[in-house]
C-alpha cells in the first residue's frame, strides 16, 4: 500500500514551511528592472510571497501549508498557519502583487510554474470549507484571476510546447490550470487548456526517455506529460495513448525511467532538483496507475514504480540545506497526498 501524509510528518513539512516562508534572504528574485526606480527588496515586491528563496516556493509552501491544515485542522501547527495567512492574504497585499504582474516586464514572470502554482494555491483554499479559507480565497482571487488572463493570453501564441524537466515545462503548467479550471468552471481556461493538450501531446508516440534524466530535472518531461494526458482523455483512452506513448512500462522499460535518480549533492541547487524529481516522479507514477482502467497490467508496476521513488525522494527532504528545505517538503506534501 502506497504511503500517506502522517501527522507527524505533516507537522514536520509545515514546520519547515513556516520557517522557510519568513525567511526573506537569500533570494532569488525573477524580477526585469526597467529602471534604478525598480529596485526594491523582496518583501516590497512581493508582500504575499517574499520568503523561500523565490517566489514560486512561496507560493506552493503556502499551498503545503493549506493542504496540511486541511488535512489535520487540529494540528499543533494549525494556529501558526491561520495566523500566517492571515497575514499574507489581506487585499493590500495581494492587490501589490497583482499590481507587479501588472508591469510591462514582467510579462513572463514565473511562466508557467508559478501561474500553475498560484492556481493550486486557489484551488486548495476555494475548495477548503470553512469561514477563514472563505476569506482567504476571496481576497487571493484577484490574483487567480490574473494568471487565469495570463494563460488565456499565453496559450494561443505558445506554438510549441516546453518538454524539458524545468520550471517552463508546458505540461505541468496545463495540468494544474487544467485542475483549477475544473475545480471552479472556468470554461474558457479549460478549454484552453484541452485544445492546447492534444494539440501538443495528443500525437506523441514512442517518447525516448532513455535520456532521462537530466542532471537539473526535478520533472520527467515523460512521466509529468503522462500525468497531463491522464487528466484529458478518459481511462480507456488514456490506455491507449499511454500504450503507444511509452510502450514498454509493463516490462519495466526504459529500466531508468524506474530507477531513482541518484542525488550527489544536497547543498548543489540543481542537483538537488533530482531528489525533486524522484518525488514528483512518485506522484506521476501514483497517478498513471490510478487513471488505468482496472486490471490493466501496468497498474501494479506503475504502483511499484511510485514507492521506489517515493521511498528514494523522502530521504533528500528536511535533509539541513537550504538548497533543498525551501521547497522539497511541498513535493513530497503532493507525493503523500495524490
Amino acid at each position: 500500500m502506497m504511503e500517506t501524509l502522517s501527522l507527524i510528518d505533516a507537522g514536520r513539512y509545515a514546520r519547515l514551511a513556516l520557517a522557510n516562508i519568513d525567511r526573506e534572504y537569500p533570494a532569488k528574485l525573477d524580477h526585469v528592472l526597467a529602471g534604478a526606480a525598480a529596485l526594491a527588496s523582496p518583501r516590497e515586491l512581493h508582500p504575499s510571497f517574499y520568503g523561500s528563496f523565490d517566489w514560486h516556493s512561496c507560493v506552493h509552501a503556502h499551498w503545503l501549508l493549506a493542504r496540511v491544515v486541511k488535512t489535520y485542522p487540529d494540528s499543533a501547527e494549525a494556529p501558526a498557519v491561520r495566523s500566517l495567512f492571515d497575514e499574507r492574504f489581506t487585499p493590500a497585499a495581494i492587490e501589490t502583487e497583482v499590481a507587479y504582474l501588472a508591469r510591462a516586464e514582467s510579462r513572463s514572470f514565473e511562466r508557467t510554474y508559478g501561474w500553475a502554482w498560484a492556481l493550486k494555491l486557489a484551488e486548495e483554499l476555494g475548495t477548503w470549507s470553512g469561514p477563514d479559507a472563505h476569506r482567504w480565497s476571496r481576497d487571493l482571487a484577484p490574483l487567480a484571476r490574473a494568471f487565469v488572463q495570463r494563460y488565456l493570453d499565453h496559450l494561443p501564441v505558445a506554438t510549441y510546447p516546453i518538454r524539458y524537466g524545468m520550471h517552463s515545462n508546458s505540461a505541468f503548467g496545463l495540468a494544474f490550470a487544467l485542475d483549477y479550471a475544473r475545480a471552479f468552471d472556468v470554461e474558457s481556461l479549460g478549454e484552453a487548456c484541452l485544445d492546447k493538450a492534444r494539440q501538443w501531446f495528443l500525437p506523441d508516440r514512442a517518447a525516448d526517455a532513455r535520456w532521462e534524466p537530466s542532471g537539473a530535472d526535478f520533472l520527467s518531461p515523460s512521466l509529468i506529460e503522462a500525468d497531463l494526458m491522464r487528466r484529458v482523455l478518459d481511462s480507456r483512452d488514456f490506455a491507449s495513448w499511454l500504450g503507444d506513448f511509452l510502450p514498454g512500462i509493463d516490462r519495466g522499460e526504459p529500466a531508468n525511467l524506474f530507477e531513482p535518480a541518484i542525488v550527489s549533492d544536497r547543498s548543489d541547487g540543481h542537483i538537488v532538483h533530482l531528489d525533486g524529481l524522484n518525488l514528483s516522479r512518485a506522484w506521476c507514477w501514483r497517478a498513471i496507475a490510478a487513471a488505468l482502467p482496472a486490471g490493466d497490467r501496468r497498474i501494479p508496476v506503475a504502483g511499484a514504480a511510485a514507492g521506489v521513488h517515493l521511498r528514494a525522494g523522502l530521504e533528500g527532504v528536511a535533509s539541513g540545506d537550504y538548497a533543498g528545505d525551501h521547497w522539497l517538503a511541498t513535493f513530497a506534501v503532493l507525493a503523500l497526498t495524490t
